[in-house]
């Protein structure tokens, strides 16, 4: 475990593992003009039940990285640092050692260095095999590079970039689902190639690290120089409408093409499983979409092909628009943000 937490540092991380703080040399923000900060803080949800049901904990470690580090990068920031909570109702070293390297793995494929964390044991409050985790990190963005909805113009292109997998969000109703039609996650599923509990531990896609190469790439900017990528949106709680629609513009508005992708097959099967229908389930799960980028029209084609050679599937679902138009049925507010809106448009590909 310390091995793997090592490598995350770079000589920027003083101490090492132990200490009280971990210490990070901020020196290197002497470079910016005006160095903004950017933090956020997460967890990985009712996935850890899963993880736990199995006894398989090797995976959880980057559903928490991802679930910090991609909302940092949403605003444009590199990641500097992480730290980690783990709260047990017992230490077992084993298990603690397979979530950390998980965390530390994730970390190193970011460029987060992780300068510490916490275990916790709380008897009597949880059970001996439970636990859940959080993590916060720590990132900074040149704040005239910082990616922000007032960049967003009329006749800006959408792009979407595929999903590992459920990713963290949404697993309550999976667990519903599931106890409902009397499946074990140890149950062999013909349709998704594994067992339950395998194919649902998917660890949530990392986008950070291609995501800052394309938005460093200078053949990649706008005509004015500035980043091509106007704004991105992390699709996590919340669905797939509600995300986009906080990371736009008050007055802009896209109707996003369902007929441009096809949802993954566990969504597929988890919604027949279910009785659900997918159109219904866009406000629970991504469906196979885990980040959006809106961008400048005339470089989307050569953006959708750079992100795709970094590794994530991307493209077109979309273009926003201001035009003056009735947005019933859009979704609008989502998480309190006085934001843009958007619907879903047409049928799933088969």
């Amino acid at each position: 475990m310390k091995s793997a937490v090592a490598r995350t540092q770079g000589p920027e991380v003083l101490g090492g593992v132990g200490g009280f703080a971990g210490m990070f040399d901020a020196s290197a923000l002497l470079g910016y003009r005006r160095p903004l900060l950017a933090s956020s803080t997460d967890g990985v949800g009712t996935k850890v039940a899963i993880a736990q049901a199995i006894d398989k904990h090797d995976t959880i470690g980057q559903d928490l990285v991802a679930m910090v580090v991609d909302d940092i990068v949403v605003v444009g920031a590199k990641p500097l640092f992480m730290t980690d909570y783990i709260a047990c109702g017992k230490v077992v070293p084993e298990r603690i050692a397979d979530i950390v390297r998980g965390i530390a793995g994730a970390c190193e494929a970011t460029g987060t260095a992780l300068v510490g964390g916490e275990t916790a044991e709380h008897p009597g409050l949880l059970g001996p095999d439970e636990y859940d985790v959080a993590g916060a990190a720590t990132g900074v963005v040149e704040a005239d590079r910082m990616l922000a909805p007032d960049r967003v113009r009329d006749g800006d292109v959408v792009l979407a970039m595929a999903a590992s997998g459920l990713h963290s969000n949404g697993f309550s109703l999976v667990r519903h689902i599931l106890a409902e039609r009397g499946i074990a996650y140890t149950d062999r599923s013909a349709e998704l190639g594994a067992s339950y509990g395998e194919a649902l531990l998917t660890p949530t896609a990392l986008y950070t690290a291609p995501l800052l190469r394309v938005l460093e790439d200078p053949e990649l900017a706008g005509a004015d120089g500035t980043s091509a990528v106007h704004v991105l949106s992390h699709v996590t709680g919340g669905g797939i409408a509600a995300n986009l629609a906080r990371v736009l513009p008050r007055g802009a508005w896209v109707e996003v093409d369902r007929a441009s992708w096809s949802p993954l097959p566990v969504f597929r099967h988890l919604a027949e499983l279910g009785a659900h229908s997918l159109e219904s389930l866009e406000g629970a799960w991504n469906l196979g979409i885990g980040m959006f980028a809106v961008v400048d029209a005339a470089k989307a084609p050569q953006l959708a092909a750079a992100l795709t050679a970094e590794g994530l599937d991307t493209w077109v679902v979309g273009a926003v628009s201001t035009s003056s138009r009735d947005l019933a049925g859009f979704e609008q507010g989502a998480k309190g943000v006085d934001g843009g809106a958007v619907r879903l448009v047409g049928s799933y590909a088969g």
